[in-house]
């Protein structure tokens, strides 16, 4: 099958993935992604993000539903797929007694058409410690001699799992423009991360998984867009959240109140700030410390996950 020109590279429908004992993992997800895209996969502990990544990568087989990678079933059809990924695992476990620059050179000889070694340790940053044994790397980098074997194939789609894993900031920046840089060549990109700041930098498209489930997708803003803005402000004395104008009114769906400072949130957040800020002008109050913003990933991950659980706890009483 010819996927040059075909739009999702990876496809996913109704996949499932049940282990001994009948533990289901993954719970009937679904999602595409297409080529030239950056896809993040979020989901606390346990949500089936690597279950799910190891189906992908042809690592095991579906206990249901179907997965397409570059059109192929990745399990059955691996060595069709296999030489046009690049995976990067969260541990790679090479001899600790090799240099960066052997290392690179024998999992080249396993690649077809690898490109140079020393390429592509520059390309992460590593030229400057091709002679230094594994062993005595830092934890950042070994994730980027990780990321390094990785790309040596010039994959056409690059899983990486937790890619930022134990790099400094600089590091983590550093690697995210490199991935940047790989999408914009026309590279496909999935990847898990607990970091939610580098989903939200990197991620074109995501989803979030809670208990083998798809608890919500679509892009960073859309994801956080379907969850509550947030507005907070300190009351002078003598002034409480019950002076307020209503909050049924203000389309406030939340409030928190800790000592001086109110917290709001609110599903309007333009008819709620502009009608705080009429009421204040018009009472002659100051709204120390003002602040009004939209719900960050972070926020709408946490707000996922306690709706996701509590459905499931109703379920389960059910």
């Amino acid at each position: 099958m010819d996927t040059s020109t075909h739009e999702h590279v990876i496809e996913v429908t109704d996949l499932r993935r049940v282990y001994g004992g009948g533990f289901e993992a993954v719970r009937g997800i679904g999602f595409s992604v297409r080529r030239g895209e950056i896809f993040a996969l979020l989901g606390t502990n346990g949500a089936g993000k690597t279950s799910t990544v190891e189906l992908l990568e042809g690592l095991a087989r579906p206990a249901g539903g179907t997965v397409r990678v570059l059109g192929h079933d990745p399990f059955t059809e691996r060595a069709a797929v296999r030489p046009r990924t690049g995976v990067m695992l969260q541990e790679g476990g090479f001899p600790s007694e090799l240099t960066v620059a052997e290392t690179a050179r024998m999992w080249a000889g396993c690649v077809s058409g690898a490109r140079p070694a020393d390429e592509v340790l520059a390309l992460v940053g590593l030229d400057g410690k091709a002679g230094v044994r594994v062993k005595q790397l830092s934890g950042g980098e070994r994730r980027r001699l990780d990321l390094a074997l990785a790309l040596l194939g010039e994959p056409e789609v690059l899983f990486l799992d937790e890619p930022t894993t134990g790099l400094d900031a600089e590091g983590r920046r550093d690697t995210w423009e490199l991935v940047r840089a790989l999408r914009d060549r026309g590279t496909t990109v999935l990847l898990t991360t607990h970091y939610l700041e580098e989903a939200e930098q990197l991620a074109d498209r995501l989803a979030i998984l809670h208990a083998g489930r798809i608890a919500a997708a679509g892009t960073p803003a859309e994801v956080t867009a379907a969850q509550p803005s947030r507005i907070s402000f300190e009351l002078p004395e003598d002034w409480h959240v019950g002076d307020l104008p209503p909050l049924g009114e203000l389309g406030v769906c939340e409030h928190e109140v800790r000592g001086r400072l109110v917290l709001l949130r609110t599903r309007a957040v333009q008819r709620a700030a502009t009608r705080l800020l009429v009421w204040a002008e018009e009472h002659g109050v100051e709204l120390r410390g003002l602040d009004v913003r939209s719900a960050s990933l972070e926020e709408a991950f946490l707000g996922i996950a306690r709706e996701a659980s509590a459905t499931g706890r109703k379920e389960y009483a059910a």
